[in-house]
């Protein structure tokens, strides 16, 4: 009755945990972006692009990037310690059975029983079951054996929350792997998409250079007839041929480049180089950017961003563990027992008569350790201190990352309209000075100078083109979408 008592006043104790109970920071976020804030459809921001290629190799890497593989491992991983931990709430039962000789000594006298063989009637250190004696040796220099089986059980009540604060870190820490999951996830898929549309541009950038080198060589090929017949002086051959061969240069270079990106999005995707040459090395358009990028609200961040996630889960991790420190000061009681079956003959283990038990609660109090758990404590609190200056600091580079991408966005547009129209002036400029050249009005120098000019706006304004498409990329990246729809397996 008496233990009965004790143990309900001890459950009743265990509504009290130690340490503080964790709230979420407010960072104040602003209320608006600096330039937009409309709704921001960033679930599947890769489909803006409307490029069936593209989408296919998200996909793909979606199933087979090898870090996208390694996070969901470790997601596995911190699940199974979250379950672990969480069996600390419960008894453990251990089966046990075997057979004792011993034999006592002739030097030892003034005792009298024997050995009674029974488990588990003291606790051993750190809680677990030890063998004690029940009233000493019965003949001096005596050997006997006996048998037993049955079960051993120690259970921790947890007065002061040390369990449950342990188990809602392990909660915090399987939320950071999930968030971490889903952080490679963005990751992963940006990467991909900045590749292709590396790739994209230079394989444009190459095409560029094939077409000036295509109308440099036909004007070439006026220039030398034009010299046989005495009209040009071969110094003028000479300088566009030069003007050919130093466009053709650049060739070479631009397909190795295409390559490195080709190349890159095999890693991404898992695989060899050559298990996806041939979906790519056909050319293509570079992806365009959407005319408009939606954004949300600067608190959608927060929602959102995987990388704000996991700051806050790593947070909410260190606050427990603060509690486990905590309850690490207070007492802590177990339940030590044992019920099974001891007989000196094989033949009688399973009589009634067999039966034996033992029951040793047990509280451990901390008086004295040398300062340890103060400076476990105060190691904790500095712990949860830096979690959230990291969390403070993530959500400022959060900011800065959407508000830079946006700007890069809006300025390279305004770049690449400018670009396109030069573009046009300076094929205007090459079609006049031609004419001009054929009729003798003007001489090489103005067409020279007009294909120099053509072919370097029209690789500026593909990389213009690139860049838009990048920076909206990034945009989309920095505001953490794309991972709601490949949600981490349970």
């Amino acid at each position: 009755m008496r233990l009965s008592l004790i143990l309900l006043a001890l459950l009743l104790v265990s509504g009290c945990t130690a340490g503080p109970d964790y709230q979420p920071p407010d960072l104040n976020p602003p209320e608006q972006w600096l330039s937009t804030s409309r709704p921001a459809p960033v679930v599947d921001w890769w489909r803006t692009f409307n490029d069936p290629v593209l989408d296919g190799l998200i996909a793909d890497a979606v199933r087979s990037n090898l870090d996208l593989k390694i996070a969901t491992a470790r997601v596995r991983e911190a699940r199974a310690i979250h379950g672990a931990t969480s069996a600390g709430y419960y008894p453990s039962v251990d089966a046990k059975a075997g057979y004792t000789r011993t034999r006592s000594s002739e030097n030892i006298s003034g005792f009298s029983g024997g050995f009674s063989g029974a488990q588990g009637s003291q606790t051993g250190q750190g809680g677990q079951p030890g063998g004690t004696q029940s009233g000493g040796f019965s003949n001096n220099g005596e050997e006997f054996g006996f048998f037993n089986t049955g079960f051993d059980a120690t259970w921790e009540i947890d007065l002061f929350g040390h369990t449950r604060r342990s188990v809602e870190a392990a909660d915090a820490d399987l939320g950071a792997a999930i968030e971490d999951r889903r952080d490679v996830l963005v990751s992963m898929m940006s990467e991909v998409a900045r590749n292709y549309v590396e790739l994209r541009a230079f394989q444009r950038r190459a095409d560029i250079a094939r077409g000036n080198v295509e109308a440099q060589t036909k004007t070439l090929k006026l220039t030398e007839g034009r010299a046989k017949a005495g009209v040009d002086r071969d110094l003028d051959v000479a300088r566009q041929r030069a003007l050919v061969q130093t466009t053709a240069a650049q060739i070479p270079a631009l397909e190795a480049s295409a390559a490195q990106a080709e190349y890159q999005i095999a890693v991404l995707l898992g695989l060899r180089p050559d298990e996806l040459h041939l979906r790519l090395a056909t050319p293509a358009p570079i992806p365009p950017a959407p005319p408009t990028v939606p954004m949300g609200l600067p608190s959608d961040l927060l929602r959102r961003r995987p990388d704000l996630r996991r700051a806050e889960r790593q947070l909410a991790a260190a606050t427990a563990r603060v509690g486990v420190a905590s309850a690490d000061f207070y007492p802590r009681f177990n339940l030590v027992g044992s019920l099974g079956l001891q007989s000196d003959k094989l033949v009688n283990l399973f009589d009634a008569k067999s039966l034996a038990w033992s029951l040793a609660p047990s509280l451990n109090v901390p008086l004295f350790q040398g300062g340890r758990l103060r400076a476990n404590l105060d190691a904790a609190d500095a712990r949860t201190d830096q979690a959230l200056r990291q969390y403070e600091k993530s959500f400022l580079v959060a900011m800065q990352d959407v508000e830079g991408s946006l700007v890069s966005y809006v300025k390279e547009k305004e770049r690449r309209a400018i670009l396109a129209s030069a573009v046009q002036d300076n094929q205007r400029a090459v079609e006049l000075a031609r004419a001009r050249y054929t009729s003798g009005v003007e001489n090489l120098l103005s067409v020279l100078d007009a294909q120099r000019s053509l072919y370097a706006a029209e690789d500026a304004l593909a990389q213009s083109d690139r860049t838009t498409s990048a920076s909206v990329i990034a945009l989309y990246k920095s505001l953490g979408g794309g991972w709601e729809e490949f949600e981490s397996p349970k």
